[in-house]
């Protein structure tokens, strides 16, 4: 366990941490703070706060929800001192990562991808940093909701909604079903 190895010191296992979280934890302060050096800025806090807490890791059930939710503090944090309006998810701007494709979508040609990155990109603001944190980041509708503090429910019904509009965008480029 990443999080065990890390409480105990171990420099590897925080390096490798890092290496798998830093670029989501960036993507997602700055879905918060709508500016890309603060938000690199928040990712870096986040992994000093760890490595500076790193005893405590050990009582923490959710490693990713726990990054995810301290990136989201400091995110807010920094609103407060720059005396910048808070967010609130339906207006936040996400823009969804064209690259870090799984093979699912590596098989997808060129063309059907960036019709179903417009479909999703076209999504509400609530809706699309939802459907990032779940399709994109891998993270479970449990974590969102405590990520974004809302109701498994809310995530559920989002994330439905997201599937919906996702696939009557793309009923002109795909085959009938039927």
């Amino acid at each position: 366990m990443l999080a065990g190895r890390v409480a105990t010191g171990d420099e590897d296992a925080y390096r490798q941490l890092f290496r798998l979280f830093y670029k989501p934890l960036s993507k997602f302060a700055y879905t918060i703070v709508k500016s890309m050096e603060p938000a690199e800025e928040i990712a870096s806090d986040v992994f000093v706060n760890v490595w500076k807490n790193r005893e405590r890791l050990l009582e923490i059930a959710s490693l990713k929800v726990y990054l995810y939710v301290a990136a989201k503090n400091l995110s807010l944090n920094y609103l407060n001192r720059q005396k910048l309006p808070h967010f609130s998810l339906d207006e936040l701007d996400v823009e969804m990562s064209a690259g870090d494709r799984s093979p699912e979508q590596l098989l997808i040609s060129g063309e059907m991808a960036k019709k179903i990155s417009e479909a999703v990109n076209n999504l509400p603001p609530r809706c699309k940093i939802i459907f990032k944190l779940v399709r994109e980041d891998g993270l479970k509708y449990k974590e969102v909701a405590r990520i974004l503090d809302i109701s498994v429910n809310t995530v559920d019904v989002q994330m439905a909604i997201a599937g919906k509009k996702i696939s009557e965008s793309l009923k002109l480029y795909l085959p009938f079903q039927g």
